[in-house]
């Protein structure tokens, strides 16, 4: 804990990186510090047509410019899983899966998760045929039966979205009518794929191995009603979302929903400690409102902090340079890396304390192909990274593409990635190596004990889609379990090139955890979920 911040930010969705741009343009030092991926729960909507000037986009485009324009200002910005905040004097210490950080301020933007349920079968269910999230696991619902549960703009939407893959899509809503913006609820109500159940709820959802049958209650009717079918289909959650202030709930005061309490400039009961977005207590949960509340705490944060630097003389912390001018990053060559993205890199290898080898060892299929491309370019940026291509091994010894990570040592991390890691797997792949370049590889104090403590050799394969918003946490928190334990291998896998493990687990969302190619978990998890399925295998 050397370097100190003027403020840290928790969640990189459009709150946070909101006030990112607001901050740093003031040249303050920013740090944002996001678990899963910079953009937040907007990254996987495939169209924005509300967010004021910007006619049509789509939520990960709207974000990555917001992450784009707060680097050119000088922000910062970290992958890792924030644990607590502590108070020292006049600063607040953030509590990290990569260590602490030091910082005059924090800025909680954590956002909301998906909220189920409880009916009977919905967590039994959850990875073969209930799911949570249309653009992660639409696909798997191609030319089946899927049920929409919720009246809600994401019902509406994500009903839409799931006509592409669906033969047939219903709508399932406890009220009399969507809770949504009139022209929302209409492309729902017109489209010829979609029919809709009013003042009806999902009681149960059961199976032999994945969803064949789902009963609902008609409140209207009084009656019940039940849907079979034995080649499977799905039922997709969208429910509402509950705040992620689990963390801090023992630290800033919230309400009996667990959603953080602020005054109009997103202060919170604590000096120094902030709050914005989905997180808080508010109406309308929309990009724009959550941008808002960015702009209002990073206006109000700027006066805190002049006068802290005022009040107790303090040295201006180190920053980056301004680069206002960072420019859109398109390439047109057909690379997998942008300009951006390769400039970024660089200091990120720079700072490796040692070397890192990644053995890779292909097949004859194309995506083996893509996976060299990608490879020696993302090698080529630094003399910290070496590739090293060994002939193609038995595939009944391991699934090939592979991509082994490797330390300094010549020692194996136990961390191997089996396609192309790109989308939201790209952050994972560098956190590996990052990982792979630590001398010695660590996890918080409070589970080093419990990860030290394993002894007999444990497999975690993670299946994933490159396009599943909630598959980078359970990928971060396995590679790193990975890192720091000798016993722990961890294998990513795009679930696109690899059907055999589809169709062998029924898996049918994503992420998905295979444990010793035994015990099947579905959703994100952290590092203390995944040692407790460890130490109960």
């Amino acid at each position: 804990m050397n370097d100190r911040y003027d403020l840290v930010i928790v969640g990189g969705g459009p709150a946070g990186l909101a006030a990112a741009i607001y901050m740093a343009r003031a040249r303050y030092r920013v740090l944002v510090v996001e678990k899963d991926t910079i953009g937040g729960q907007i990254t996987i909507t495939s169209e924005v047509v509300n967010y004021p000037g910007i006619r049509r986009t789509s939520g990960k485009e709207l974000t990555e410019e917001m992450r784009l324009q707060a680097e050119g200002f000088g922000a910062e910005f970290m992958i890792a899983n924030v644990t607590g905040i502590k108070e020292d004097d006049i600063y607040k210490i953030v509590e990290t899966s990569n260590g602490s950080l030091k910082t005059l301020s924090v800025l909680i933007a954590a956002g909301a998760n998906p909220r189920k349920l409880g009916f009977e079968g919905e967590k039994e269910f959850q990875g073969r045929g209930v799911a949570y999230c249309a653009t992660c696991d639409g696909e798997f619902f191609t030319g089946k039966d899927v049920f929409v549960i919720g009246g809600s703009f994401a019902a509406a939407e994500e009903a839409v979205f799931l006509t592409k893959y669906a033969k047939q899509v219903t709508i399932v809503m406890r009220g009399e009518d969507f809770r949504c913006a009139k022209s929302t609820a209409d492309a729902a109500k017109n489209h010829p794929k979609i029919k809709i159940k009013y003042q009806t709820e999902v009681t149960s959802v059961g199976g032999s191995q994945t969803v064949d049958f789902a009963r609902f209650y008609d409140k209207a009717a009084g009656d019940s009603w039940e849907h079979r079918d034995p080649e499977g289909f799905g039922v997709f959650v969208f429910a509402g979302y509950e705040p992620a202030s689990q963390v801090f709930r023992d630290i800033v005061e919230v309400n009996e929903h667990g959603y953080i309490l602020t005054d109009r400039n997103q202060r919170t009961n604590k000096a120094g400690i902030y709050a914005a977005g989905d997180i808080c207590v508010k109406d309308l949960r929309q990009v724009v409102t959550a941008v808002a509340d960015g702009a209002a705490a990073a206006t109000d944060i700027e006066k805190y902090a002049a006068h802290l630097y005022e009040a107790h003389d303090l040295e201006p912390v180190r920053r980056p340079e301004k680069n206002a001018e960072v420019g859109s990053g398109k390439e047109t060559d057909g690379s997998f890396l942008t300009a951006d993205m390769i400039g970024e890199l660089k200091k990120v290898f720079a700072k490796f304390p040692q070397t890192v080898l990644i053995k890779f060892s292909p097949d004859h299929r194309p995506v083996s192909q893509e996976a060299d491309a990608f490879l020696k370019e993302v090698t080529g940026i630094s003399d910290k990274l070496q590739l090293q291509v060994e002939a193609p091994a038995d595939e009944a010894e391991k699934r090939l593409p592979s991509m082994e990570i490797w330390n300094a040592d010549g020692k194996f991390t136990g961390i191997s990635f089996h396609g192309v890691p790109g989308g939201h797997e790209f952050n994972s792949f560098i956190m590996a190596l990052y990982y792979a370049s630590e001398a010695a590889p660590s996890v918080p104090d409070e589970l080093k004990e419990r990860t030290a403590a394993i002894q007999t050799r444990v497999n975690l394969k993670i299946v994933v889609s490159l396009s599943c918003t909630m598959c980078p946490a359970l990928v971060l928190a396995a590679e790193r379990l990975a890192a720091a334990n000798d016993n722990i291998e961890t294998e990513v896998f795009d679930l696109t090139h690899y059907p055999d493990l589809r169709d062998k687990y029924h898996i049918m969302s994503v992420p998905c955890m295979l444990v010793n190619d035994e015990h099947v978990h579905f959703g994100k998890k952290e590092m203390p979920e995944i040692l407790d399925i460890i130490e109960h295998i």
